[in-house]
């Protein structure tokens, strides 16, 4: 009910854009912001220090100014209609890291794709990294997941099948991830997430790309790589709308 009042007040009231706060023609982010929301073309992505067992990570833009402003504001104020501009970034994003796994760079690469010879491309499978219960029913929604929706339909329209499968689910409570270094948050989910029973028969045939809104320090894609390989028989490839600069 909470996200539902959420679309309807976003729809009826009269907003500015969730970048930059000036007032907007239509959509919800001006055209500049989301000029900035896209940023350069997807790419390659590591955080510092890179922690062991980190999939190949793609991601879009960096974590900062009108693009943090866009992501807090879907992410924490429910600004729902976010997720469809959000979802056409992680698309693109979506399909760099794939295309990563199709031109075999990286060592993982090309035995991912082995035995597909004169096949035609996997159906793509978005798995959401997992929020924390508590934090979905604080926020009404949960961000990652709706992006990830919006990814897959636009993925749809232009010829690529793609679905959602959110086969990831948490096992252990955990700390809360803010002000932990990143040696604490490797810690603090090592062993946090487990896939549902059937997962692997769900995946199996697919291209596995975990998707998040933001990577930090990357322990999150760490355990969430672990979980799926654990189930699928082999890691997945990520993508990420934004990528958080560490000092």
């Amino acid at each position: 009910m909470r996200a539902l009042w959420r679309e309807l007040t976003d729809l009826v009231l009269p907003v500015g854009c969730a970048g930059c706060g000036r007032p907007r023609a239509r959509g919800p982010v001006c055209p500049s912001c989301r000029s900035s929301l896209a940023g350069t073309a997807p790419r390659r992505v590591w955080p510092s220090p890179v922690p062991p067992g980190l999939p190949v990570v793609y991601g879009a833009a960096a974590y900062a100014d009108e693009v943090r402003a866009v992501l807090l504001a879907h992410k924490e104020r429910g600004a729902l209609r976010l997720a469809q501009p959000l979802g056409g970034v992680l698309a693109d994003t979506v399909r760099a890291a794939v295309r990563h796994r199709a031109t075999g760079r990286g060592g993982a690469a090309v035995a991912y794709g082995a035995g597909r010879a004169g096949a035609g491309p996997r159906p793509l499978a978005l798995v959401p990294v997992p929020s924390a219960r508590r934090a979905v029913a604080g926020r009404g929604h949960d961000p990652v997941r709706r992006m990830a929706l919006a990814a897959a339909g636009e993925l749809r329209r232009s010829g690529r099948a793609a679905r959602v499968l959110a086969v990831l689910r948490q096992r252990r409570a955990v700390a809360d991830q803010a002000g932990l270094t990143a040696g604490q948050r490797l810690a603090n989910l090592s062993g946090a997430l487990e896939a549902v029973p059937g997962s692997g028969r769900l995946l199996e045939g697919t291209e596995v790309v975990l998707v998040d809104d933001l990577m930090t320090t990357g322990a999150s894609l760490v355990e969430a790589s672990r979980a799926v390989a654990a189930a699928a028989g082999r890691r997945p490839v990520a993508a990420v709308v934004a990528v958080r600069s560490r000092r």
